[in-house]
This record gives C-alpha cells, structure tokens and sequence, in this order.
C-alpha cells in the first residue's frame, strides 16, 4: 500500500439534491482540486470515495464520506486505518457560518464550532487534533433556519465570491502540500496564499 502524506477530507452529503449545497462545499473544493491535478474518483473500501493523486512529490488521498455528514467520523476513520495516517495528517474541509462567503480560516483541533461533522470526527477519531480548512457560508438566516439555510445553494450574487472562495482553497491544499500545515497556516490566515501551479 502506497504511503500517503496527507488526507484531504471533505465533508458532505451524498446525492444530487445536495450536490450544490453550502454544507457541501468541501465535496466542491476536493473535486476542483481533483480535476486541476487528473485525478478520479472512485469507490473506496468502505462509504466513501477515494482519488489518489501526487503533488509537489507528496502522496495525497482525498475523501468523500458517503456516510452523511453526521457520521463522517466513522468512514474517516476507517480511511486513516486502512492507510496509517495520523489525525494530524488529515485536513478537513468544512463549511463555517461564522465566516463571510469566500473567507478560508485554516487550524489544528480545538472544539467542534456547532458543525455535526467536526462532532464526528472528534467522537470516531477520538482527538481533536485533526486539521480543517473552514470556508466561509455566510450566517443569512433567522433563528431557527440554520438547517435549511446550510442545505441551500449559494445565490447568485454570491456565486463569484463562492467559486473564487474554492479556487482559493485548492490553493491553500497546494500551500498544505508544498509547504506543510504550519506554515500554510499562517499563509492562508493572513490571506497571502501562494499561487502557484
């Protein structure tokens, strides 16, 4: 079995009528990043669904759960098994409403932040101290309407800063890659993410 540097993780839901949907755009930014480099994805060894790439000379795996977003811990799980990788060598990628549309906020553990998938990770993997690459949906609903509002497409006078917000987080993956996690992280923080090919 291939040695693998870094497992990228994104969190969503399974199925067409999610396909669009903010809680999905970690799905969006892993296949961008995924046609960018030619990479396939295919059905994993259990509910999920893999594509192996090299980049920059490292090994990565990146992840789809197919399990729905409040038990991705359990696949992740068995992916970081099956593959030895360590926690600190994954990178979820995530929806964050506390952020505006297209900002990118990269960091190692802490708490759950109210996302059911972060929950799950924590609860399977049984550290915190996985990475995640929250992407910016924009906190747009009354109290009361989170649950829909995260099932819903982002709206048309978001969609530039929204697909902008992806290209720039399959940068970030490439900073990750090139440069490793702490300094990406002061990279895409700061907001000075390297463009490179």
């Amino acid at each position: 079995m291939a040695h693998i540097d870094y497992v990228f993780v994104g969190l969503g839901n399974p199925g067409y009528e999610y396909a669009n949907t903010r809680h999905n755009i970690g799905w969006m930014v892993l296949e961008e990043f995924a046609k960018n480099k030619k990479a396939e994805f295919v059905q994993g060894g259990g509910a999920w669904r893999e594509a192996l790439c090299t980049y920059a000379g490292k090994k990565i795996l990146l992840i789809e759960p197919l399990t729905y977003m409040n038990l991705s811990g359990t696949a992740v799980k068995k992916v970081l098994r099956q593959f030895s990788v360590s926690p600190s060598h994954c990178i979820a990628i995530v929806d964050e409403y506390n952020f505006p549309v297209g900002r990118l906020h990269l960091k190692q553990g802490g708490s759950d932040g109210g996302h059911n998938g972060i929950t799950s990770l924590i609860e399977e993997l049984q550290t915190p101290n996985f990475w995640r690459l929250r992407c910016g949906i924009a906190k747009n609903f009354e109290a009361g309407g989170m649950a829909d509002y995260v099932l819903s497409p982002f709206n048309a006078h978001e969609k530039e800063q929204s697909d902008a917000m992806i290209i720039k987080a399959v940068k970030a993956m490439e900073n990750i890659i090139r440069s490793g996690t702490q300094r990406a992280m002061q990279m895409v923080n700061s907001e000075k993410i390297e463009e490179k090919n």
